[in-house]
C-alpha cells in the first residue's frame, strides 16, 4: 500500500481499528463486490465508508461496506460518486485493487450498453460471456514486470457467478440473455454508422465503454468477475426485424443513442438492477466453485 492509515492498518482509512484481514479492519472487510455504472450511484442504506490506498492511486470513490442477506458487500460506484469518471479516465486498477484489499472474491459489474442485434431489445439483461477489447491506452494489468505472469483469458467471465446472475433474472421475470459478446470500445464518443455496422456483422451483441479492462483485471486477482449488461439503447441505428439503417428509412429509423437517453434509461431501471443484484448475492453459495482464483500471480508489493 502506498500508506498507512491511522493505528497503523495499512492502506484503508476512516473506520475505527479491529481485527481484520489483509491490515483491513473488520467492519471493513467484504467478500463480495458491486460496480456501479452510469445513473447507479448508490447501494446499500447502512454502511461504512471506506477509503482505501492503492499503489495505483485512489479508486474512484470511497466504498460503501454494508450487508445483504448476512453476507458482506462492498459497493463502489465506477465513474464516481456523481459521475466524474469518463470511461476511459477510469483507474480500473486502484477500483479492483481496492476491493481485493477488502476481501472480495466474488465481483459483478452491472452496466449501461448497447444492443447491436435487433433481437437484443432496449429493457433486456445479457449476462455476457466473451469480450472483444477494442480500447487503447488504458493501463490494463498489475503484472508490469520484471518477473512475467501472463494470463488465459479464453473465457473472460467467471461461469458459476454468470449462470447464477442469468438464473435469478430469469427467475425474477427479467428478460435476460444468458450468454453474449461484448465489444468494449474507448469512448467518450459513441460508435459511427459504419463502426457498428461492422460490430454486429462479427454477430457480437452488445457494445459498452468500461468492461475492458474492468473484468479483465479481476481475472489478473484472482477474482470471480460477472457482467450484467442492461440495453439502454440501438446504438446507431439497429432496426428491430431489419438491416443496415439509411437517413431515408424515417418510418423505421432508430435514431443514435445520446448520453441523455442512455441516463435517463438506466436511472428509470435501476431499481430493477438494485433488485437482481440482491436476489444474487442472497443465492450465491459460501464457497466458489470455479477456476478464477487460479489465474493470480506474483502480486506487487
Amino acid at each position: 500500500m502506498t500508506d498507512s492509515a491511522p493505528g497503523g492498518r495499512p492502506g484503508v482509512r476512516g473506520v475505527p481499528e479491529n481485527a481484520g484481514v489483509r491490515g483491513v479492519p473488520e467492519n471493513a472487510t467484504a467478500e463480495i463486490g458491486v460496480f456501479g455504472g452510469s445513473g447507479f450511484y448508490s447501494f446499500l442504506d447502512d454502511v461504512t465508508r471506506v477509503e482505501v490506498d492503492t499503489p495505483f492511486g485512489a479508486p474512484s470513490a470511497p466504498i460503501a461496506v454494508g450487508e445483504v442477506a448476512g453476507r458482506r458487500v462492498a459497493f463502489l460506484p465506477r465513474h464516481g460518486a456523481r459521475h466524474e469518471w469518463v470511461p476511459h479516465r477510469i483507474n480500473y486498477r486502484a477500483n479492483l485493487w481496492a476491493l481485493y484489499t477488502l476481501g472480495v472474491t466474488r465481483v459483478v459489474g452491472p452496466c449501461a450498453a448497447g444492443s447491436l442485434q435487433p433481437d437484443v431489445r432496449p429493457g433486456d439483461f445479457v449476462v455476457c460471456d466473451q469480450l472483444v477489447d477494442r480500447t487503447w491506452g488504458r493501463a490494463d494489468t498489475f503484472y508490469e514486470g520484471p518477473v512475467p505472469h501472463h494470463v488465459s483469458y479464453a473465457d473472460p467471465y467467471c461461469p458459476e457467478l454468470s449462470r447464477l446472475a442469468a438464473e435469478r433474472a430469469a427467475a425474477g421475470g427479467i428478460r435476460v440473455h444468458d450468454r453474449g459478446t461484448v465489444v468494449v470500445v474507448q469512448g467518450p464518443r459513441f460508435s459511427t454508422r459504419a463502426e457498428s455496422l461492422w460490430y454486429r456483422a462479427q454477430g457480437w451483441e452488445v457494445i459498452n465503454m468500461t468492461q475492458y479492462p474492468e473484468a479483465y483485471l479481476a481475472r489478473e486477482l484472482g477474482l470471480c468477475y460477472a457482467a450484467i449488461a442492461l440495453i439502454t439503447d440501438y446504438d446507431t441505428g439497429v432496426v428491430p426485424g431489419g438491416s443496415r439503417v439509411s437517413p431515408e428509412d424515417d418510418l423505421e429509423q432508430v435514431q443514435p443513442v445520446t448520453q441523455a437517453e442512455v441516463f435517463e434509461f438506466f436511472s428509470a431501471n435501476v431499481d430493477r438492477v438494485r433488485t437482481l443484484l440482491f436476489d444474487l448475492i442472497a443465492a450465491l453459495p459460501p464457497k466458489r466453485d470455479c477456476t478464477c482464483s487460479e489465474a493470480i500471480g506474483p502480486l506487487p508489493g
